[in-house]
């Protein structure tokens, strides 16, 4: 089979992002920029400033003069190597090979793939149309060699698909900057009056390489297809996947089990090979009607252990409805983490939160009732109680900061209630206060604390707080918002101890 190969570029690879990411900056005159030897260079322009005088390589400064609402925004290094890496990883779904060639270009073996898109016609239109519509500013060619295709679509603006064995053809009236020559040669040339790469594919090589150096031919070969080229391919992770297809359809629930074990078995061995746990796993059904039902699982820390996990699937077979059959069974594992060996000792310490023990009996308490239902609260560095608490990720993440010394309640009221008070001076704690049309009267109280509001994040009045016990035993935690200025003060209930 001949080979064939496609050059997507992208013209615009890092402010089309920066646009999709940003709308006001879609129809925006924009740079991005950054500091080389002294001067902020820019590293790409959009249209809309291409059109008014600022280009790639040119000095912010100068751009300014000829752009009157120019706006510059920092680059970020390394940024268009991951953005053509997760543009490539999504053209696998046209060809199993994909190759990144920096600075905006992806490079696809398509031998073998058009006809599943009506010729190579089709598939170009597909490919181009599918990244002009994501936002992208791109182009595509195809032809016999990686070579080819990357100068015609940098190059070319007609007949972007090159026939079979024209390559030459093709090439011949592009600047010589299309056989992705060094700076050092392409100004060479232009010294010696080559503005198209016709004249150097007549002259003799001996020539080239004594003018010229080796690399000029090198290049010329790879586009004409006498030298191969062999980029590096993209690999894509490995997903954790098996798959088990059924010789009759399962049609119960015991079947389901035994089908489901013999998933986790081989996964499982993998995963601990690995050193991984799975945190999330989706078991999907393949029925003979042609329908697909699923079902998953989620645990508080990573797992590998077949009879954990089995438990927790057991408690969603009844949502499985297998009908006429099931032929095929798949078990991914789209999220694990990494997992540290148990240590071996001959005696056992209070592990606490590191027992997994305790994580077994929240996976099955969530497999049952949900996993939205349980959580834990770790300090978060902020004054305003609000935002003094998150939620941890998972039963293993570790505080970044200490829980406050001051007393605070164990139920947190997110809003504040409005609550009607009665105190004898201002600045005293409240003798009674109405919630919810019940009147509760203080017996005991202690405060003011004051806590100010984080002015860098919002504004507003601060709080002083007061806990308070009333007649009954209860504890309350309740504040006045700002200074008391001889109106009626604003109070709150924002907690209940314990």
């Amino acid at each position: 089979m001949a080979k064939r190969y496609m050059a997507i570029v992208f013209r615009h690879l890092l402010t089309d992002a920066l646009a999709l990411r940003r709308p006001e900056l879609k129809e925006a005159q924009f740079v991005l920029a950054a500091p080389v030897k002294n001067r902020v260079i820019i590293t790409a322009a959009s249209p809309a400033a291409e059109q008014q005088g600022a280009f790639t390589g040119m000095a912010v400064a100068d751009a300014r003069a000829a752009v009157a609402e120019l706006v510059v925004v920092d680059d970020v290094p390394g940024k268009a190597a991951k953005l053509l890496r997760l543009l490539g990883l999504g053209c696998i779904r046209y060809t199993p090979i994909v190759a990144v060639d920096m600075p905006d270009c992806l490079l696809l073996d398509i031998s073998g793939c058009t006809h599943l898109w009506g010729g190579e016609s089709g598939y170009l239109k597909e490919i181009v149309l599918k990244l002009r519509k994501a936002g992208f500013d791109a182009r595509a060619a195809i032809a016999d060699t990686i070579g080819a295709a990357w100068a015609v679509a940098h190059y070319a603006r007609t007949n972007p698909i090159v026939k079979p064995g024209e390559q030459s053809k093709a090439i011949s009236g592009l600047p010589p900057a299309a056989l992705r020559l060094n700076d050092e040669i392409l100004e060479r040339l232009k010294k010696l009056g080559f503005r198209s790469i016709g004249p150097l594919l007549a002259m003799p090589p001996q020539a080239l390489r004594r003018r010229f150096g080796s690399d000029l031919l090198l290049r010329l070969g790879q586009a004409l297809g006498t030298i191969e080229e062999h980029p590096e391919l993209l690999t894509v992770p490995v997903p954790y996947v098996e798959r088990l297809p059924c010789l009759e359809p399962i049609r119960n629930a015991p079947g389901i089990a035994i089908a489901i074990e013999k998933l986790l078995a081989a996964l499982c061995i993998r995963l601990q090979a690995e050193g991984k746990g799975a945190r999330k796993a989706i078991l999907k059904c393949f029925r003979i009607d042609g329908r697909t039902v699923q079902t998953g699982i989620t645990t508080n820390r990573g797992s590998h252990s077949v009879s954990h996990l089995l438990k927790l699937f057991e408690l969603q077979i009844a949502k499985i409805e297998p009908a006429l059959g099931i032929e095929l069974f798949v078990l991914e594992v789209p999220r694990v983490e990494e997992m540290e060996a148990p240590q071996e000792q001959l005696w056992a310490f209070d592990k606490g939160l590191a027992d997994n023990t305790l994580a077994e009996l929240l996976d099955r308490v969530a497999g049952k009732i949900g996993p939205q239902v349980i959580k834990r609260y770790l300090p978060a560095e902020h004054y305003w109680p609000e935002r003094s608490v998150k939620v941890a990720a998972s039963i293993t993440e570790e505080p970044t900061t200490a829980w406050p010394a001051q007393l605070r309640p164990m139920r947190l009221l997110n809003p504040p209630e409005l609550i009607e008070v009665m105190a004898l001076v201002p600045d005293n704690p409240p003798k009674f206060f109405v919630h919810k049309n019940k009147r509760h009267n203080i017996d005991k109280a202690d405060g003011p604390e004051r806590i100010g509001r984080e002015w860098w994040r919002d504004s507003g009045e601060h709080r002083d707080y007061y806990v308070v016990e009333d007649t009954e035993g209860q504890r309350y935690w309740v504040f006045r918002s700002g200074y008391y200025d001889g109106g009626d003060a604003q109070w709150y209930l924002h907690g209940y101890f314990a």
